[in-house]
């Protein structure tokens, strides 16, 4: 019998009249002859609460114990999806992330999947059970209930579908599927069919809400194709696959936007062997995710080092970095936020050129300053002011002619 994972998040199951229609989805899918794994998340709205709540007690609550309180999220919805399939007359059961045979390292609140053991799921299976598993969560050898990181519920299903070798794989959103860019921001923006792994890893490392990037890299990493759906009706969504030939004939696939963005610049950084390693391996032991790097050229002995993150680990790159600074002998440290990096990804970037300059020209035209630069195989992100964002988006969308 065919194994279909299904993967429902917060505003799928965000209130009891839509954890029936999921599992009325769940229910027809078993009917039509397969087996169901459904992994979902809390429901919209509850993880933030939750977040809150913990503020209202603590102002620095231990990554343990919010582990402990967020978990609580995905396993009421578990609760309430098995019941409502149950009542509809299906056989479900819920199971936590360690109940699912999730294993993941030690790292709270961002801990990595380590192993998957479904030899409980395929029990179930077996049984005629439908599977509801909590995303988002796992344990430690130890025993230590840990979480994936926000859109850890993708990551969740992904490796379920490795591990069972399921048949298909679909994630079910608010969104028909992935777009050339966000609608909100660009009114003109279309669905796209089929996307390469590599493409939607940009997107998603650049902005892109629909999926977690390391879900992604997971799915290219094991080979597991997917596909990005509604779950308010039946239409076809975003197919994500290894990428063919016939792909790479799209030169620009989709534009990405990421706000909440901070720039910091260290002046008169010494120019020696060490001094960069210094700065951002302290910051990596203190998991702060560094995204642009801009070195400018040494002329005197010195150069400046620029570099970008979110804006909510401003505070946390601060305390780890001002006595590094001090002791490798650099300048000041200048901290900037206000801004936002704009993506242009496309495998097909690989074999064709001036994807820069008509870049750079749409900005150009459109008044907008770009501030720093960087490029891969596959995309080209400039970090412009963020008030500028959402002109600068559809100016590129227009230039890449991605219009529907």
């Amino acid at each position: 019998m065919p194994i279909i994972i299904q993967k429902y998040g917060g505003t799928s199951v965000g209130t009891p009249e839509r954890i029936l229609n999921v599992a009325q989805r769940v229910l027809d899918t078993q009917r039509a002859g397969n087996s169901v794994v459904c992994v979902v998340s809390a429901m919209s709205g509850v993880t933030d609460g939750l977040i809150k709540l913990s503020k209202q007690v603590s102002q620095k609550p231990s990554d343990r114990e919010m582990d402990v309180l967020l978990s609580t999220g995905e396993q009421t919805t578990i609760a309430l999806t098995a019941m409502a399939i149950n009542s509809l007359g299906g056989k479900a059961i819920s199971l936590t992330g360690a109940q699912a045979g999730i294993l993941t390292d030690g790292l709270h609140t961002k801990a990595k999947i380590a192993n998957i053991s479904p030899r409980q799921i395929r029990k179930h299976l077996e049984e005629g059970f439908i599977c509801i598993v909590a995303g988002f969560q796992g344990q430690t050898l130890q025993g230590q209930i840990t979480t994936l990181g926000r859109g850890g519920s993708d990551l969740t299903a992904i490796a379920i579908a490795a591990a069972v070798r399921a048949d298909n794989c679909e994630i079910y959103t608010d969104v028909e599927g992935i777009y050339t860019c966000d609608p909100r921001i660009v009114p003109d923006a279309r669905k796209i069919d089929t996307i390469a792994y590599d493409e939607l890893l940009e997107m998603a490392s650049s902005g892109s809400k629909v999926m977690q990037s390391r879900s992604v890299e997971f799915a290219k990493k094991f080979g597991v194709p997917f596909e990005v759906r509604s779950s308010f009706n039946t239409n076809r969504g975003t197919t994500v696959k290894e990428e063919t030939p016939g792909l790479e004939n799209v030169v620009v696939r989709g534009i990405s936007v990421e706000r909440n963005q901070a720039k910091v610049t260290i002046t008169n950084v010494p120019d020696r062997p060490g001094a960069a390693s210094r700065i951002f391996s302290t910051l990596s032991d203190a998991g702060v995710v560094i995204d642009v790097i801009v070195q400018n050229v040494s002329l005197s002995g010195t150069t400046d080092i620029s570099f970008t993150m979110n804006k909510d680990e401003l505070e946390k790159m601060d305390s780890v970095l001002s006595t590094v600074v001090r002791e490798i002998g650099a300048g000041e440290m200048v901290k900037k936020d206000g801004i936002a990096k704009l993506s242009v990804v496309g495998i097909g970037m690989r074999s064709h050129s001036g994807v820069a300059a008509k870049l750079f020209e749409a900005l150009g035209n459109g008044g907008i300053n770009i501030q720093m630069i960087s490029t891969s195989e596959i995309k080209i992100a400039v970090i412009i002011d963020e008030d500028k964002i959402a002109e600068a988006a559809n100016l590129a969308h227009t230039a890449f002619g991605l219009a529907g």
